[in-house]
């Protein structure tokens, strides 16, 4: 048998293949060390701010600090907008693990309707961004506190948060003239600034709350906080403090403003009183009211919608956006547009039998004294209000002439400066005609604008504005209703002021003062119920507003009416007419006439301290202020 063959071992080669294996095992080990260091150095230097940043977030967090609204005073110091301590409950959606199921939660724990849960849900989501907190309830009850106190392990994400709410003490009387805050929506949220919103829920949303928004809101602060791994905040890191939002003063005199809303007497109107001198907007009050504090905190649908449905209107500004023909109140205005285009002497006469017949018409334009007032001129126009007189003078004048001369005194045009949602009325003129009803101007109408009929309309703010400049003869004073922002005076001339009116002779201003005041004090003025016993010269006109137009032989009998197809009654005056104090302008709809005592009342309230209205307003309503002869 043939013996196997022994290999005989290398030691050289098995030295070369160890220190080989050796150094590819060292090379390995440097190349892996190198690597580890390479990312060390890499996460440890190069990308330092990046995880630090990192870091920080997982235990820190930046919050919004929102700043407090401005309060809003009355020109007398009187507080009319307020903030009040509330909690509301806020989430803010990426802390939340599931949107759905917290908010079932919340619902089961706070024993909300079912209804109401669509509505959180829309609401959660308006809000954009998810890292700020979107408020779902506001005014939180102590039970409610309480309860979700005990369930805020279950409740990743939503906070209790202790704000400041608006609140009105005068909601009702001061809903048109201050508005109200309400939550950002989603349309608003788009275009507000991110960071000074921030943390901020509500902003103004109608009337004075609107307008001055920016000045109101303030400036929103921020604070770092640490927080352990719930989110809870264990310290405040740092702070920068918010700014807070400038307190307004109006114009408004509260007390003038609920004597104004309790001399309408429950009736549907508006009554405005402006400053001549200086344009502030003593009072502005529209009737029917509402309440704006169920608006800051979020008004129910079933509240909503019987405020919507209410005949009467209530949402409606009507003082600034109510457009009436302004009946026989525009006559002063017309008498001195025929003074200044020399139609007319302030001592011509015109004979009225009871009408006004147009050349070649068979038509009939009746006074409203059927058989007529005779010989009249025109501080016995104006006194009597004789309709027959302004036919003739509007025919004389002519649309064109009569539509300038009206605009300068600001008819058909929006010339208040902070009042929100104001509306122009409607001042006609061929051009307007022709653009809007592709029809020629007839003279027929020109007899109707004569008179503030037709297509004339004019708001109660118009109005005033109007009978203010009439008072200041000619100087224009633009309506306003800030007084002061913050510490700094809101004072004229304000930008794109209207020139002054200008008359080529001062005594024409006097012939058309002396009509209104014989219209308060006068043997046959149409007011001279509610003047008698003046203290003071005060100059008037009434009028009425038709609701439906009258054919040619029929006869107006408020009697045989319903109550809303009854004219409106109108008022306009200032007084003292030598230094003119006070300009007023009232209407009531469907009162048919009686208003001027109104206007009697609150120019009383203002100029005489010793009033008993003017320490208690609304104490004394007149229950029949005047019976009038005529319009």
């Amino acid at each position: 048998m043939r013996k196997r063959r022994e290999r005989v071992k290398d030691h050289e080669q098995e030295v070369r293949v160890f220190r080989n294996r050796s150094l590819v095992a060292a090379a390995l080990i440097v190349l892996m060390a190198g690597a580890l260091v390479s990312r060390l150095f890499y996460l440890q230097v190069v990308e330092h701010d990046v995880f630090i940043t990192r870091s920080d977030n997982n235990r820190m967090r930046v919050e919004p600090l929102p700043p407090r609204r401005g309060l809003i005073y009355d020109r007398n110091g009187q507080l009319l907008a307020e903030n009040r301590p509330t909690y509301n409950l806020t989430i803010v959606r990426e802390r939340v693990d599931d949107l759905d199921a917290t908010l079932e939660r919340l619902v089961q724990i706070l024993g909300l309707p079912e209804d109401e849960v669509e509505t959180f849900r829309e609401r959660s989501l308006q809000r954009q961004r998810p890292y700020q907190p979107a408020l779902l309830m506001s005014d939180l009850t102590e039970d409610q506190i309480a309860r979700l106190a005990v369930n805020r392990y279950l409740l990743s994400g939503v906070e209790v948060e202790a704000q400041l709410m608006r609140y009105y003490p005068d909601p009702i009387v001061m809903s048109h003239v201050l508005g109200y805050v309400g939550r950002i929506n989603a349309e608003e949220l788009a275009d507000l600034d991110p960071g000074n919103y921030a943390g901020t829920h509500f902003i103004g949303k109608t009337g004075v709350e609107y307008t001055y928004e920016d000045q109101l809101h303030g400036k929103a602060g921020l604070r770092k906080v640490e927080t352990n791994a719930r989110g809870r905040v264990l310290r405040e890191l740092d702070r920068e403090p918010p700014v807070p939002g400038k307190d307004l003063t109006l114009t408004i005199d509260s007390r003038l403003q609920h004597l104004a809303y309790d001399l309408l007497g429950g009736r549907r109107g508006a009554i405005v009183a402006i400053q001549p001198k200086t344009g502030d907007i003593l009072a502005m009050v529209s009737a029917p009211g509402f309440d704006i504090n169920k608006f800051v905190t979020g008004i129910s649908y079933a509240d909503y919608r019987a405020l919507q449905d209410d005949i009467d209107l209530p949402l409606y500004n009507r003082a600034a956006r109510g457009q009436y023909p302004p009946g026989s109140t525009v006559k002063p205005f017309e008498a001195l547009a025929a003074l200044q285009n020399r139609v007319v002497d302030a001592n011509d006469i015109v004979y009225d039998p009871g009408y006004f017949q147009l050349p070649n018409d068979t038509r009939r334009y009746h006074n409203w004294l059927r058989w007529g007032h005779g010989r009249v001129d025109l501080r016995r126009a104006i006194e009597v209000s004789n309709n027959t007189y302004f036919y003739t003078m509007a025919y004389r004048l002519g649309i064109d002439r009569l539509s300038s001369f009206m605009h300068e005194f600001g008819f058909g045009e929006v010339n208040s400066l902070d009042v929100q949602g104001a509306l122009p009325g409607l001042m006609p003129s061929r051009e307007w005609k022709r653009e809007k009803y592709n029809q020629p101007w007839f003279p027929g109408e020109t007899l109707s604008a004569g008179i503030g009929q037709g297509y004339f309309m004019a708001t109660p703010l118009q109005l005033a504005a109007a009978t203010a400049t009439l008072a200041n003869h000619g100087h224009w004073v633009r309506p306003h209703l800030a007084e002061r922002i913050g510490d700094q005076p809101v004072k004229p001339p304000f930008p794109d002021t209207k020139p002054d009116v200008q008359v080529d002779k001062t005594q024409w201003w006097n012939d058309v003062y002396e009509g209104m005041e014989e219209v308060m004090s006068g043997r046959e003025g149409t007011a001279r119920k509610a003047g008698a016993g003046l203290e003071y010269t005060m100059a008037g006109k009434t009028g009425t507003a038709q609701v439906f137009s009258l054919g040619q032989n029929q006869k107006y009998n408020a009697s045989e009416l319903a109550e809303r197809l009854r004219d409106h009654a109108l008022f306009i005056g200032f007084a003292p007419v030598e230094d003119p104090q006070i300009a007023v302008a009232v209407i009531v709809e469907n009162a048919g006439g009686g208003v001027s005592g109104l206007g009697r009342e609150l120019t009383d309230a203002w100029l005489l301290p010793q009033s008993e209205l003017h320490d208690q307003p609304g104490a004394t309503v007149p229950e029949e202020v005047e019976s009038l002869d005529g319009d």
